[in-house]
């Protein structure tokens, strides 16, 4: 699967649609595992995409234009 031209909100959907399929207990073993390993691919990706948005966001452009890092967890600058 080449998940590489999908955007984030498609991933999204179509792991909801693998979801909803294992859920629904009507798939075949064999397709129940192809939809899993398709599934865990998905899940990947999208953790992957919302890693690289999170290391986007962390680094903020402070008042003078300066790069500053930012802890998410205490909701201050880095370096405070």
């Amino acid at each position: 699967m080449s998940n590489e031209k999908l955007h984030f909100e498609e991933a999204m959907t179509k792991l909801e649609g693998v979801v909803q399929k294992l859920e629904s207990g009507d798939v075949p073993l064999e397709e129940a595992i192809n939809l899993y390993k398709e599934g865990m691919e998905l899940s990947a990706y999208c953790h992957g995409k919302l890693q690289d948005a999170e290391k986007q966001l962390i680094t903020i452009i402070d008042k003078d234009g300066e790069s500053t890092s930012f802890d998410p967890s205490k909701g201050t600058e880095a370096n405070e």
